[in-house]
């Protein structure tokens, strides 16, 4: 009876969303970039982490819910933690570029957070599309990242995919969907990552009734619909780039595509970087987003593989004992390795100019 009670309190339940307080430190057109307030051990680590995610979803999945919030874990730990949130395009923004997104601001957001934070280098993480904007970013701008975290990104996208075969079919018209609608609408794009695993409802709804009873799981079971529905439109010239130069031609690993006039390079990256990829992740095959690997000229980079999907592996509560400690240690490792290497400098400054005096 309780079970069933609670199974129809389900509508009415709240979602408590975004839990961690941040604030406002740079708005521009209708993204944002937002600073969380430090926790018990806030200063601790002094480079701060700027995060990007996906350009059509909403960037509080990264900060979900109480307990299935990895903003709130790191924030905890001593992180000085940034996030871009995309705003809401409006019907202008369908001019928007890759240029816009990918080099104008993300380049602003890590001015601004290196600014506030007094450093000169931030540690850059792209999770989903967010990571490819990243990776695009630091391949022509590498000047200010000193490191770089890749959740689930897609790079090439010539691996049979089912998101490749769709976008790569002669009926799937590109021109004529983003010249009807501008922006394309975040209902079509839902519906059509539903289509991805059609079983995926019905399997999410016996899965509630068998765990009605359990509060802790309602709570975060309506919190990640919560977010799965405020899905955002995309701009539309940004989502033509990305289906014919990326998903079509494969631009980035054919060095085809450009950013501030210039083809993207993989092999111009050496900064530090870590890719992290899930086992059942249906929308990012494993070897989609591994490629980096193989193309970056950086001798310090890391692959970390973990059971989950897409979403549930970042979120979940055993992120909280597995992926988010090990992000939490490498930025540590490279935030100390850093600092080492700027003592070093220092001493040799301070010899070679002893020397000369």
């Amino acid at each position: 009876m309780s079970r069933l009670r609670n199974l129809l309190s389900l509508p009415l339940r709240k979602a408590k969303i975004a839990p961690t307080p941040s604030e406002v430190v740079h708005h521009e057109n209708k993204w944002s970039l937002l600073r969380y307030k430090a926790g018990p051990q806030g200063g601790k680590y002094k480079r701060p982490i700027v995060m990007v995610p996906s350009l059509i979803n909403r960037h509080y999945v990264l900060d979900l819910a109480p307990e299935k919030s990895m903003v709130a874990y790191l924030v905890e730990q001593g992180h000085d933690v940034y996030i871009i949130d995309w705003g809401k395009p409006g019907r202008e923004d369908k001019f928007l570029t890759l240029d816009d997104i990918a080099d104008r601001y993300i380049g602003r957001a890590t001015r601004v957070a290196a600014r506030l934070s007094g450093v000169s280098k931030v540690h850059l993480l792209g999770y989903c599309m967010g990571g490819i904007f990243t990776t695009m970013h630091i391949a022509r701008r590498p000047e200010r990242i000193a490191s770089h975290v890749a959740i689930a990104a897609p790079l090439s996208f010539d691996n049979g995919g089912i998101l490749s075969t769709w976008t790569r079919s002669p009926k799937f018209d590109v021109n004529a969907l983003v010249d009807a609608f501008g922006n394309v609408p975040a209902r079509l794009l839902q519906a059509s990552f539903h289509m991805l695993k059609p079983t995926l409802g019905l399997w999410k709804r016996a899965n509630v009734v068998d765990r009605a009873a359990n509060d802790e799981f309602l709570d975060g079971f309506v919190a990640t619909e919560h977010w799965g529905k405020d899905n955002i439109d995309f701009p539309g010239e940004v989502f033509r780039a990305l289906i014919e130069d990326l998903y079509r031609n494969d631009g980035i690993m054919q060095e085809t595509i450009c950013l501030g006039g210039e083809p993207v390079r993989l092999g111009n990256i050496e900064t530090p970087t870590l890719i992290v990829t899930f086992e059942h992740d249906y929308i990012v095959p494993k070897e989609s987003a591994m490629v980096m690997l193989d193309k970056i000229s950086s001798e310090d980079q890391e692959h970390i593989h973990l059971n989950g999907g897409h979403v549930g592996a970042v979120v979940s509560r055993k992120a909280a004992t597995g992926l988010w400690p090990q992000l939490s240690q490498w930025w540590i490792q490279h935030e100390t390795e850093d600092q080492v290497r700027a003592l070093e400098n220092s001493r040799t400054e301070t010899t070679v100019l002893g020397g000369s005096a």
